[in-house]
This record gives C-alpha cells, sequence and structure tokens, in this order.
C-alpha cells in the first residue's frame, strides 16, 4: 500500500525571477473584465496569431475562477500560458505553474543555471548579458511536500531529466479521479538548501506581486557568470 504523500501548508512569500523586458501591465491587470470577456478577446486575435492561438487553448484548461485580475495578474497568468514547449519538472507542455523559490538567493541559483543551459546551447551564447526582475508574491494553499526525499524518490531529484518528476507531478495536477494537488513543495538541487515551490493554481498566488530588485547576469567568454544588483532601475 503507498503511503499517503504528507501536505504542508505553504503561506509565505515566493521570489519569482523573469526577464525584465516582460511588460508590467496586462490584460489580466484590468479589473473591469470579466473572465468570459478576456477570454473572448484572446480568442478573437488569436484568430491571426498562433502564439496566441497555443496562449488560448492552454487558458481553457482553466476554470474561470482560476483567471487572475488585478495589479500583477498578467504576470501570475504568464507563468501558466507562457509554459516551455517540454514542460518543467513537474509540469508538461500543456500548462505552466508559478514556480519559485523561498528566497531570493535559491532563486538566483535556478534561473542562472536554466539560462546559461540554454545559453550553451546557442552557437553564440557567450559572452552574454541578461537584465532579471524580481517579483515577490505570497502563495497559499496545501502543497505535497517531498523536502528531504532527494534518497528516498532519487528519480524527482534528478537534475538532468524530468521525465519521472514531470509524469509524477502531471498525474497529481490532474489525477484520474477526485481534485487536483495545489502543488509541491521541494527541495532545489541548484543551492543547497534552497526550497522550491511549484503551484498549479493561479488563484493561490496572492495578488498584488510587490517589484523587488533587479539583477545583470553577465557570461564571460569562457561562460563565467557575475551577478550584480542593479541600482536606481525604473520600474
Amino acid at each position: 500500500m503507498t503511503a499517503p504523500l504528507r501536505r504542508t501548508r505553504v503561506h509565505q512569500p515566493t521570489h519569482r525571477l523573469i526577464a525584465s523586458r516582460y511588460p508590467t501591465v496586462g490584460v489580466f491587470d484590468d479589473l473591469t473584465r470579466d473572465p468570459e470577456d478576456i477570454k473572448i478577446a484572446i480568442l478573437l486575435e488569436s484568430a491571426t496569431n498562433d502564439r496566441l492561438s497555443l496562449l488560448s487553448r492552454r487558458l481553457a484548461l482553466l476554470p474561470n475562477e482560476e483567471i487572475a485580475q488585478g495589479n500583477g495578474a498578467t504576470l501570475v497568468m504568464a507563468a501558466f500560458l507562457h509554459a516551455h514547449e517540454t514542460g518543467g519538472r513537474f509540469t508538461d507542455h500543456r500548462l505552466g505553474a508559478w514556480y519559485a523559490s523561498l528566497d531570493v538567493e535559491t532563486a538566483i541559483a535556478e534561473t542562472v543555471y536554466h539560462s546559461e543551459r540554454r545559453l550553451r546551447l546557442s552557437e553564440k551564447g557567450f559572452p552574454n548579458t541578461m537584465q532579471i526582475r524580481q517579483l515577490i508574491a505570497s502563495v497559499d494553499g496545501a502543497h505535497v511536500d517531498i523536502r528531504g526525499a532527494q534518497k528516498t524518490r532519487p528519480a524527482l531529484y534528478d537534475a538532468q531529466d524530468y521525465t519521472a518528476s514531470r509524469a509524477w507531478g502531471v498525474s497529481l495536477r490532474w489525477p484520474q479521479e477526485g481534485a487536483g494537488a495545489d502543488g509541491i513543495l521541494y527541495d532545489s538541487v541548484r543551492r543547497k538548501g534552497g526550497v522550491n515551490v511549484c503551484v498549479y493554481r493561479p488563484s493561490l498566488v496572492r495578488l498584488p506581486i510587490t517589484q523587488g530588485a533587479h539583477y545583470e547576469y553577465k557570461w564571460d567568454q569562457n561562460g563565467a557568470v557575475n551577478v550584480v544588483e542593479l541600482r536606481d532601475v525604473g520600474v
């Protein structure tokens, strides 16, 4: 008999780092819109835009009550709708999640690793510079807690291959019976002692989102990175 999954309520700020080119205002920030109106607007625009067509298919996977609205809502929805085509550690291509860390140092370690990995796959990856901004948002929910399970469930913590963890996460998010999990709480494999969260429901990411610091990741021609906090950067 399989042991029941441990669930821990996560009710605290999280740190998510994104490219600073992201917009600060978007369609989901409009407090006056009805969720159905938002869906219709995206469907109309997607008729001539392949990228938006993909977004509309992902949006259809979310019930109306999961469509965030308000200050910073576009940033929340982007995490779910702009999913990577191969998925993430606990998500597949169909729908993203709010991947974040419980401290900014871990968020930096995570984003540096994934950004550098993409650059190494590019013919002109280095030298390179990237500006990043910090989003701080509280989350709430009873998350499946697998902290400390690196030895008992090593496949979920594989540093490179997400095949097993992705399948496991998808089964939690969309079980054959019953309601899906709120998300997953897990140890970072990029920074010892760091903790990450994967939130499956936009409604569990509390608005408003606080704009945090700006950072610059600068790689030299050999791929060595230097991370600095930028001062006096307009938002």
